[in-house]
This record gives structure tokens, sequence and C-alpha cells, in this order.
């Protein structure tokens, strides 16, 4: 979903995976993502699709000026969940700096393409030792598996800046809050999402004013937790915006005798 566009390293050696609580199955959901002023920028298709423990996410995000917002990701739930590809594209006019993203954990293999100043297309390539909580492309996921009661979790995503980067997500409740489907209301778990540099980046982001802000999650517990609302940025320093679920909306039905 929501892209976290920001630079520090610091490898963890806490990491731990996240538990499957909730297995993941085939799903086809739509999505919008709008700006801080309510406007529609992009209709959004989530399909998912799964094979035995891997689970194959595809998250496309087609914009009204052109622009694309796609990302696949394909991740093993056997007993704890575990990144093994994410592929990220943004390009297009909305996006200042286009990114191609690919991460594989399996080899450890990064390799980001951008481009440059002089228009032309840059390839750089990495060999990582990448945490076994790596959550790119399936921070959903790690959402709806998370304990009731767990006070705080925390998981690791890599970044681009365009250099590969590993931040540290602290994800926490906020409790639940109240919306409603066709007039009916319902409740979903609000979760808060702090982006922790670490470093002396973690230590000068602030007083220089370029902390990134919170990112803000809900879903839908239950014994079928979903993803409903995420709002925060989706490229670097970026404007807030909003990505939630929404229904088919239907033409008119022609009146009678017309």
């Amino acid at each position: 979903m929501i892209t976290i566009l920001v630079c520090a390293w610091r490898p963890s050696a806490q990491a731990e995976p996240i538990p499957v609580r909730h297995v993941q199955g085939t799903v086809h959901g739509f999505l919008e993502l709008c700006s801080a002023d309510g406007q529609v920028l992009a209709s959004g298709d989530s399909v998912q699709v799964v094979h035995g423990t891997q689970v194959t996410s595809h998250t496309l995000f087609t914009f009204k000026d052109g622009s694309v917002d796609d990302e696949t990701t394909v991740v093993s739930q056997s007993r704890t969940f575990h990144l093994i590809t994410d592929h990220h594209i943004q390009k297009g006019p909305f996006f200042p700096h286009p990114m191609d993203v690919l991460i594989d954990t399996r080899s450890g293999q990064v390799t980001i393409r951008s481009t440059g100043k002089d228009g032309k297309e840059e390839v750089k390539t990495d060999h990582l030792v990448l945490p076994t909580d790596l959550a790119n492309g399936m921070v959903p996921f790690v959402v709806e598996n998370l304990r009731p009661d767990a006070p705080e979790t925390k998981v690791s995503m890599l970044v681009a800046t365009p250099k590969p980067r590993m931040v540290k997500l602290a994800i926490s409740s906020s409790g639940d809050e109240t919306f409603s489907v066709a007039g009916s209301p319902r409740k979903a778990s609000h979760y808060e999402i702090k982006i922790e540099l670490g470093g002396v980046a973690g230590v000068v982001a602030p007083v220089i004013g370029k902390a990134p802000p919170n990112i803000q999650l809900w879903i839908i517990g239950g014994q079928a937790p979903t993803f409903v609302r995420e709002q925060g940025p989706i490229y670097a320093e970026g404007p807030m915006m909003t990505i939630q679920q929404v229904g088919p909306v239907w033409p008119d039905s022609p009146k009678s005798g017309s």
C-alpha cells in the first residue's frame, strides 16, 4: 500500500517475523486514493491469489493524470509471514522521483531503477543481508495478524532514497473507531505506525523538520480481519493521502416508458 521513502540504515539483530494468526486467502478489492481535501486522484484494484503457502498480492493504482503506482508482493505464510519478493513501481507526472524497486530476499538482491538528471535510466543493484521481519508490501498482513493486546510491534522496511536503506516501523493500537456501511454502524481498529530512522538521521530529522509523519491504518477485526483505510504520504516528503476500500457504483436504471 503506502510507500515510505526516508533515509537511514540500521540493521536489526532482533528481527522476528510475524506469526500467522489469520491465513490470507484469494480476494479482489476496489480502492480509491484521495488527497487531503477529499479529491479522488486514482482508482485502484487489489488482487490477492494463494497457491499453497504462498500469497501473491498485486495492488495497482491508475491516476487521472496517467501516473501509475504498481506493487506486486509475494509472501510465504507458513507459521510466520516471510517476504519473498516485492516489486514496486511509481511512474508518471504525479511522482517527482519515479522509481522501480525490486527486492528478492532469497538472493538478498535489491535492484533500483531510476531516472537520472540527464533523463537516462540508472540501474543500481546491491546485495544485502535482509532481516527476517522485512515488511515491504505486506504491512496490512502484519497489522491484521497482531494480537489485540500487543502494546507495540516493530518490523523492518527497506526504502529507496535512492540507495537502499533500512528503517523500523513501530506499530501500536489507537483503539476502535466507528464508521458505517450502507448506513449500518461498524467498528474498525485504528493503528498508528511510527517510522524510526535510527542513528544520526533519527536525531537530526526532527530538528530540521524532515521527520516523516506517522502512518494511520484501520482494519476490521474478527474472524477475517481486513484492511479498510490508510492515511499517509505515498512518496518521500509527499502530501498526506488516504487509501480506502470502495464499492462499485452502477449507472441509474432507465426509467420505464422513457
